[in-house]
């Protein structure tokens, strides 16, 4: 009986022990120093999308070809596929990094190599009228305003195939969004520039 009480005693202090401990001070949802938006960290430890290479929605808009690579919040992403829906506070993080061609050992094609910036798109609905905002982070900058609504609102408004997301670059959730009735598909058909 003695023995039970003890280890009862000890799961007990376990529980509470586990508890205690702070919560990832780093959440996947957007956290914010005043108006700013402070960089999410850890995001290379959420979902991956898809990756591009020298994509640019503007045809006159010239140089070298960077890689981009897309990760949202696994919650995110999961009611993503339940839904076909982003639900509020979820986050895109579009990981900007050059790219080479020659390099030990590869002869061929291109490999990804220092993180140049990232793009950050927020779905907000309490913060933000429009619900989505846009977000620059150089490679070592840590918080970043919201930029204009001209500046990316507007082309994802108009182009992104659900809701404000380039889905139609996404090929794991373009089946998830078309079964849901959430997809664009007009939006796969927009040239660039217009």
């Amino acid at each position: 009986m003695k023995r039970a009480m003890v280890w009862s005693l000890m799961l007990t202090l376990c529980f509470v022990a586990l508890y205690a401990q702070p919560r990832d001070s780093n959440p996947s949802v957007p956290r914010y120093a005043g108006q700013n938006l402070i960089r999410p960290e850890n995001y290379r430890e959420w979902i991956f999308l898809s990756s591009g290479l020298g994509m640019n929605y503007n045809a006159s808009i010239g140089g070298g070809e960077m890689f981009t690579n897309v990760f949202v919040p696994e919650w995110s992403y999961r009611q993503f596929q339940a839904s076909g829906k982003w639900p509020d506070k979820s986050i895109f993080v579009v990981e900007e990094r050059g790219s080479l061609t020659s390099g030990s050992i590869n002869k061929t094609g291109h490999f990804q190599t220092d993180l140049v910036g990232m793009g950050v798109e927020v779905k907000d609905e309490s913060r933000f009228p429009e619900k989505w905002a846009y977000f620059s982070f150089a490679a070592d900058t840590k918080t970043a305003g919201a930029k204009p609504q001209a500046a990316c609102w507007q082309c994802h408004n108009d182009r992104a195939a659900v809701e404000h997301t380039f889905v139609q670059f996404y090929p794991t959730l373009k089946e998830v969004a078309k079964k849901f009735g959430t997809y664009r598909a007009a939006a796969e058909n927009v040239s660039p520039g217009k």
